[in-house]
């Protein structure tokens, strides 16, 4: 059934062509819309006998009646106020351009089911390349899937599913959807894309996350942006709608401070975060021994952590933190003696770097109640 707003939108728009007065009613002969003023409206009695007869149209006092079909049952009773001879004929076509909008309401409500069914992996094999035949949806093309969070009420989450909309306006390549609340689902056709055609994948994923990023975050704030990766085939849709779902949840634990996470770029944490939380726990146990991760202050984990985002490098991180560089070699130091891990290092500080992060995951995990 098409919105009220796309009723009152036709009708109006009729209504400024013809001047001529025209009310849609249901089955039951409520009123859906109208464009008529000063004119009586038919009682539903009127409406429902309509429905009921074989005709297609009639006259009754200053009125005429046509039945607008959708798949061959009657959806509405269109009632233009006049006698006149062009009145029938514009009847006619005012019939002929609602079903056609509730053809391409039902023609995109299929086509969204579909999407749906396809990411969350409900359809067999053999149903998925019949129904795209059906729907004219082409198999053998690049696509990934986009995934954009929203922490907004539902009304913002509509204006963001508006200006996805209108960034990537191409109905019959690319598709957008939302199977939750806070999650709106875009599923790019990368066919077009000069960058994939050359293999030069990552550059683009990034430029089109980007541009949704900037966009919705100018006109209605922040919203983190993950991606999959490119398939080339409908079936393995949900195997990128899968991967960016995880891109998401690893770029909450390990990358805060991005707005942009593509799942081929998550590196350790894509590994950690399939890990057991049982495996996590002896993995700690066994690096820390008696410590734990909140026996280390604010200053060492700063310290740590700006020591691996230099590459391992004394000079460069004693810069940063503004420090002399004997006093990051105490700071080492330190650690060393109470650790028994010598960062300086690089197996050292890979396993001190594995160790932080499954300490971080393990953390966010206990957080959200697993």
């Amino acid at each position: 059934m098409l919105s009220n707003q796309i009723l009152r939108d036709t009708m109006d728009g009729l209504y400024n062509i013809s001047k001529v007065a025209m009310y849609v009613y249901d089955v039951e002969g409520n009123v859906l819309t109208s464009n008529g003023t000063g004119t009586s409206q038919a009682q539903p009695s009127v409406i429902r006998d309509f429905v009921q007869s074989k005709a297609e149209s009639m006259s009754s006092m200053d009125w005429q009646y046509f039945k607008v079909f959708d798949e061959g049952i009657v959806e509405y009773v269109l009632a233009l106020y006049g006698q006149e001879e062009g009145n029938y004929r514009l009847g006619k076509i005012a019939v002929l351009q609602l079903q056609g909008l509730l053809v391409a309401y039902r023609e995109r409500f299929d086509r969204d089911n579909f999407i749906k069914n396809l990411l969350l992996d409900n359809m067999l094999l053999v149903d998925i390349y019949m129904r795209a035949s059906k729907l004219h949806i082409e198999n053998n093309v690049p696509r990934v899937v986009y995934l954009i969070e929203s922490n907004n009420d539902s009304d913002t989450n509509a204006n963001i599913m508006d200006i996805i909309r209108n960034l990537f306006p191409a109905k019959n390549k690319d598709f957008i959807t939302a199977v939750d609340e806070n999650n709106i689902i875009l599923v790019k056709d990368l066919s077009d894309e000069e960058s994939v055609k050359n293999k030069e994948r990552s550059g683009i994923l990034e430029q089109i996350a980007g541009m949704i990023d900037t966009v919705i975050s100018e006109a209605l704030g922040k919203v983190r942006v993950a991606s999959g990766s490119i398939v080339q085939d409908l079936k393995d849709i949900s195997k990128s709608y899968k991967e960016a779902k995880m891109a998401l949840d690893v770029g909450k634990i390990f990358y805060e401070d991005k707005n942009i996470i593509d799942y081929n770029r998550l590196g350790i944490g894509r590994l950690i975060y399939q890990l057991p939380l049982s495996l996590c726990k002896m993995y700690i146990e066994e690096i820390f021994k008696d410590i734990r991760i909140e026996d280390f202050d604010e200053e060492t984990l700063n310290t740590i952590n700006k020591f691996f985002e230099n590459s391992l490098n004394v000079s460069e991180t004693s810069r940063q933190l503004y420090i002399h560089r004997n006093t990051l070699v105490y700071r080492l130091d330190k650690l060393q003696k109470n650790t028994g891990l010598d960062v300086r290092v690089f197996d050292d500080a890979i396993t001190f770097k594995i160790a932080l992060m499954v300490a971080k995951y393990m953390a966010y995990m206990e957080e959200a109640g697993y």
